[in-house]
C-alpha cells in the first residue's frame, strides 16, 4: 500500500498546532517503520510538501512536493496527485480538494471553534481570510469537504460529538488524538525546587482569552508570566493596556527552551474559551507541570484531574494557583496530570491510525 501523508501545513522554524499534529504522527511512524511493527509492512510512507524548508521538520520519508495548501491549486489536489498513484492519502486538515480522485482519502476535522469564534488567523492571505469568513457561516461547506473523503479524523472525544451533533459527515469518523512530545519518566521537581514562572503556550487568537491570563497577573505579583508563543505586533499593542509589569512574551521558544520552562515552572495556565484538544495541557501533565485551565469541556476530557475556573474570571485563576501553594496539593495534582497525560502517546495514535487505514 502506497500511503501519501500530507506535510504541507508544516511550519518551518517553530510549529504550530497542526504542524506539531503532522510532524509527530509522520515521527511516530517512522519509528514503527524501524522498529518493524507489522502493521508497518507491506506500506510505503510518503510525504508531500510545499517547500524544502519543512523537511527539517520532518523524519526522513521519501517526499515530493506540491503546491501551497492555502493556494489557488488545492481544489484540484485530486487531480494532481493522481500522478503519484497513491492507494491512501491522509491530510490533517479538511481543505483537499477530492474531486477527480483516484484513490482513498482520508481528511481531519480537529475542532469547530471557527463556527464561534470565526476570526480567521492573521498569517493566511487577505483573499483566503476573506474564504475563511464566508465558509464558517453555515455547515454547508464542510459537509461537502468532509463527505468527499472515504473517512474522516478528529482528535477528540469532545469534537467528534460535535461533529455527530450538526451531522458534518457520512463517512466513518476515527479519533486519531494529540500527544505529548516525549513521555517523561523521571520524579518532576517539588513545588520546592520551581520557580514562580507560569507559562502559557499557545496562539494570541481572541477564543484563546489570553486577557484573562493579563489581569489576574496584577493580583499574583511574585509570581511571572511568560508567554511563549509568537504574537503578531498589532495583537500585542492591543494587549498592552492590560500587561502587568510580571508579564513578558517571548515571541517564540525553542522545544529545548519549551522543556526546561515546562520541567521547573509553577503551572502552566489558559483560559480557552474552546479547543479541540489542548496539546500544551498535556505536554505539561506529562512532564509533571500543575495546569490551572478553563473549566470547558475538551479539558474536562482531557485533563480531568486538572485545577479548573471560569474562563472570563480572573479571580477564579488566582484562586486556583493560591491552592497550588500547598505542597501537598502540588504534589496531588503533579502525580495525577500524569496519570490523565498518560492515556495519550504519539505511538499509540499512530498505530490506531494504521489500523483504520488496513480496514479502510
Amino acid at each position: 500500500m502506497r500511503l501519501l501523508i500530507d506535510a504541507r501545513y508544516v511550519r518551518v522554524g517553530f510549529h504550530d498546532g497542526i504542524s506539531r499534529y503532522t510532524a509527530s504522527l509522520l515521527q511516530a511512524l517512522y519509528d514503527l517503520k524501524q522498529k518493524d511493527h507489522p502493521l508497518t509492512h507491506d506500506i510505503d510512507i510518503v510525504m508531500a510538501v510545499s517547500e524544502d524548508g519543512q523537511l527539517q521538520m520532518l523524519p526522513p520519508f521519501p517526499h515530493l512536493r506540491l503546491h501551497s495548501p492555502t493556494g489557488v491549486l488545492e481544489p484540484f489536489s485530486a487531480l494532481i496527485l493522481n500522478r503519484y498513484r497513491p492507494d491512501i492519502v491522509f491530510s490533517p486538515m479538511q481543505t483537499m480538494g477530492s474531486w477527480g480522485r483516484k484513490f482513498k482519502l482520508v481528511l481531519t476535522l480537529h475542532d469547530l471553534i471557527y463556527y464561534s469564534y470565526p476570526q480567521p488567523p492573521s498569517f493566511l492571505p487577505l483573499p483566503v481570510q476573506w474564504g475563511w469568513r464566508l465558509f464558517h457561516q453555515t455547515y454547508s461547506p464542510q459537509r461537502f469537504l468532509l463527505n468527499g473523503a472515504d473517512a474522516v479524523t478528529t482528535v477528540s472525544h469532545t469534537t467528534a460529538a460535535l461533529i455527530r451533533t450538526h451531522r458534518l459527515t457520512r463517512r466513518p469518523l476515527w479519533i486519531i488524538p494529540n500527544a505529548p512530545q516525549q513521555v517523561e519518566t523521571g520524579t518532576p521537581l517539588p513545588q520546592s525546587q520551581r520557580t514562580k514562572k507560569l507559562i502559557y503556550m499557545g496562539s494570541f487568537m481572541p477564543y484563546k482569552n489570553v486577557e484573562t491570563l493579563l489581569q489576574a497577573m496584577h493580583e499574583l505579583p511574585e509570581y511571572e508570566l511568560h508567554l511563549l508563543s509568537k504574537i503578531p505586533a498589532a495583537r500585542q499593542t492591543e494587549l498592552e493596556p492590560l500587561t502587568a509589569p510580571n508579564t513578558h512574551f517571548h515571541h517564540g521558544v525553542t522545544d529545548a527552551e519549551y522543556r526546561q520552562l515546562l520541567h521547573d515552572s509553577f503551572a502552566l495556565l489558559t483560559a480557552s474559551k474552546a479547543e479541540g484538544y489542548g496539546l500544551p495541557v498535556v505536554e505539561a501533565q506529562s512532564a509533571g507541570c500543575p495546569v490551572v485551565i478553563s473549566d470547558i469541556e475538551i479539558f474536562q476530557e482531557i485533563a480531568p484531574h486538572s485545577l479548573r475556573f471560569d474562563t472570563d474570571n480572573p479571580y477564579g485563576l488566582v484562586k486556583k494557583i493560591r491552592e497550588l501553594e500547598n505542597p501537598d496539593t502540588y504534589a496531588s495534582i503533579q502525580k495525577l496530570g500524569r496519570l490523565d497525560a498518560a492515556q495519550y502517546s504519539w505511538e499509540e495514535s499512530a498505530l490506531k491510525l494504521l489500523g483504520h487505514l488496513k480496514n479502510l
